[in-house]
């Protein structure tokens, strides 16, 4: 039998039932409630107009985060809240201070993206009562507007501490009421949904139901239906496993679950070194590493996700899980061919282990995209020397974008391996760049500048781990 999805919305219960898994969030709100403050722009999670706030149950206590309705499955809300831009008056008894604030600095003209920008900010003030001018504009880094230009809408976020902050009203008992012990399982329309609790249930699932699409933040299969209008039969969602939730310091490192999110696995792997926490805050938007995983951002294998190279270079690991048991391999490994990885029929990546970084080991990440705020990478490397003194014991290096799939620079490593790290050698290691990688020419950049980058990276490495004065960023908001 099916279950009903059950949620709160707006403060009060909602058991749905008889609706598509994958009608999304965006258009449940506006077709079957009438919510039309959530607006449907790109459909595709970036511009940020369908932003809402999601309020999660971990440990006790409930954890409120923005996301983009257009990509969210209706299923996904189950034992969730949702929050929309029409109950923020209920919260304030009038207007909330952020949407005071945007008539105060006159951050709306025609109003369309409006709702997703006092959802965003709303969402961060909750969080982070006393915001800096970074955190602020990563904040909207997911919500674009046309018309003002975001200069009074800046100017209304930053004002909002003088009206004071709003929190959202605890929902804990509710939530908990809405607990679920076993797999949630709903079926309408001809498609199924599990939500299965425990990783031994997700086996167990993805063995009885071998063709099933694996959902995790829905930030790439959403679009599947969005965007290619894809029709899928069953889907298995691993946001309710518990088990692939869990960070843990263990002897072999850092483990990070599969459903970890963006938002939570790189609040840990930011600690690491203040280049990958530069390439995390760039990744995407909030709303996207709110809502998507590192383990579906890996198990989908795509070449120029920005999270597999620094990971590479930091010998990172993953742990294949099937009902049949566990295996373990390298990173770099799990990726064969252009869409295709090493895991076998019934097998989901579980974790991924990331070893402590050594205190001889240099280490810098690095990212080239068209903008600075949530954009594809034409180019992402990552550098880890493990030297002796100034000599360079081993060698990893990684590049996303320039082939396809994420990948060693196999010359470059073995040319640096044994020699001194010199400028002499640097170059010689970026002379060898040509035969590790053959990038191609797409909408992004040209082979070309790829190349060209790349080298250039590797370069930028060597300036910045010999002469730490040498100034080669260029830091936005007065950084």
């Amino acid at each position: 039998m099916s279950d009903t999805i059950r949620f709160i919305l707006n403060g009060t219960l909602r058991e749905v039932s008889g609706l598509s898994p994958t009608m999304t969030v965006l258009q449940y709100l506006r077709t079957e409630e009438s919510l039309t403050g959530t607006k449907e722009g790109c459909a595709e999670g970036d511009c940020g107009a369908c932003t809402a706030i999601v309020g999660t149950l971990k440990d006790g206590a409930v954890t409120y985060q923005a996301v983009n309705c257009c990509i969210l499955f209706l299923p996904v809300l189950d034992g969730k809240s949702l929050i929309t831009v029409e109950h923020l008056k209920t919260l304030a008894n009038g207007l909330h201070p952020v949407q005071q604030a945007m008539v105060d600095c006159h951050g709306s003209q025609c109003g369309f993206c409006t709702p997703g920008f006092v959802m965003s900010l709303a969402g961060m003030f909750h969080n982070n009562p006393s915001p800096s001018e970074r955190e602020i504009q990563d904040a909207l880094a997911g919500n674009l507007c046309r018309c003002t230009g975001y200069r009074p809408i800046l100017d209304a976020a930053r004002s909002v501490a003088h009206h004071g902050t709003v929190p959202f009203r605890p929902e804990q008992d509710s939530l908990r009421a809405l607990k679920r012990d076993a797999t949630f399982s709903y079926e309408a329309q001809g498609q199924k949904f599990f939500a299965p609790r425990t990783a031994a249930d997700l086996a167990r699932l993805l063995q009885e139901h071998p063709g099933a699409t694996m959902l995790a933040g829905g930030t790439d299969v959403g679009l599947w239906v969005t965007k290619h209008h894809r029709a899928l039969d069953t889907l298995i969602y691993t946001g309710a496993t518990q088990d692939l939730h869990r960070i843990e310091e263990t002897s072999e490192g850092l483990e990070i679950g599969a459903a970890v999110s963006h938002t939570d696995a790189y609040d840990r792997l930011a600690a690491y070194d203040e280049s990958l926490a530069e390439l995390l805050r760039r990744f995407a938007s909030t709303q996207i590493r709110n809502s998507g995983t590192l383990g579906g951002n890996i198990a989908n294998g795509s070449p120029i996700g920005d999270g597999m190279p620094p990971l590479i270079a930091l010998r990172a690991k993953l742990v294949l899980r099937s009902a049949a048991g566990t295996r373990s391999l390298a990173l770099e490994d799990y990726f064969i061919a252009y869409g295709k990885q090493d895991k076998k029929p019934g097998e989901f990546v579980e974790k991924i282990i990331v070893p402590p970084k050594a205190e001889n080991l240099l280490f810098k990440t690095y990212k080239l995209s068209k903008r600075f705020d949530q954009d594809i990478s034409a180019v992402c490397a990552a550098f880890a020397l493990k030297m002796d003194g100034r000599k360079i014991v081993e060698a990893r290096i990684a590049y996303g974008g320039m082939a396809a799939t994420p990948k060693r620079a196999s010359a470059a490593e073995a040319f640096l391996t044994g020699k001194e790290w010199s400028e002499e050698t640097a170059r010689g290691a970026m002379a060898c760049l040509p035969r590790d990688y053959a990038p191609l020419t797409d909408m992004r950049a040209s082979a070309e500048y790829r190349m060209t980058g790349a080298q250039n990276l590797l370069y930028r490495f060597y300036l910045e781990t010999t002469a730490p004065q040498t100034q080669t960023r260029v830091y936005n908001y007065g950084g």
